[in-house]
């Protein structure tokens, strides 16, 4: 594993607030993430209560070479129920927030954008952090409900995050998810 991942077995997480998460076997799953709106101020309330019942983490986004690029607070989505459900309820989810899909190991999964109401970006990352893949998903269109946008990639690890935020921190397929997942 790269040296910023620590990985323990998490004992749980508990709660049923919005998160992006997967589908059946296929470890399909869904981003439903919440308005990204570039100014935050208005959401200051918001943040300290988003997500409250989940176990959350920093996810630092780091360049091959050490350098940080980005971080945010990030939900873990640790049980077939959380990744499901996804981000799908939340009403909201500030620049500085986002979600962190674990699984037991890395595999082939598929994202998709189920009764979303907002894009976000969708971060693939191996076993040791690195980050395979990045899709930039947009809001379903007002007659769909997001089922058919699928967004697949490889990894353990995905992170979910507002639309375009890996653009806007120079994150790149390469660099490295670094967190420490506590048990």
């Amino acid at each position: 594993m790269h040296d910023g991942v620590t990985r323990r077995r998490l004992l749980g997480v508990s709660g049923a607030v919005a998160v992006a998460g997967c589908l059946g076997e296929d470890d399909s799953a869904q981003p439903n993430d919440t308005d990204s709106n570039d100014s935050n101020d208005s959401n200051d309330e918001n943040e300290s209560t988003i997500h409250e019942e989940y176990d959350t983490t920093e996810v630092r986004a780091v360049s091959a070479d050490g350098d940080e690029l980005g971080s945010v607070t990030a939900a873990i989505a640790d049980t077939d129920d959380l990744r499901y459900l996804g981000l799908s309820d939340t009403e909201d989810l500030p620049a500085d927030r986002g979600m962190l899909f674990v699984f037991e190991s890395a595999s082939e999964r598929t994202f998709v954008m189920r009764e979303m109401d907002f894009g976000i970006d969708i971060v693939y990352a191996d076993e040791d952090g690195t980050i395979t893949g990045i899709h930039h998903a947009p809001a379903p269109g007002p007659d769909e409900d997001g089922g058919e946008q699928e967004y697949p990639g490889r990894g353990q690890y995905v992170l979910e995050v507002v639309y375009e935020w890996t653009t806007d921190h120079d994150v790149s397929e390469g660099d490295v998810l670094e967190f420490d997942l506590e048990a």
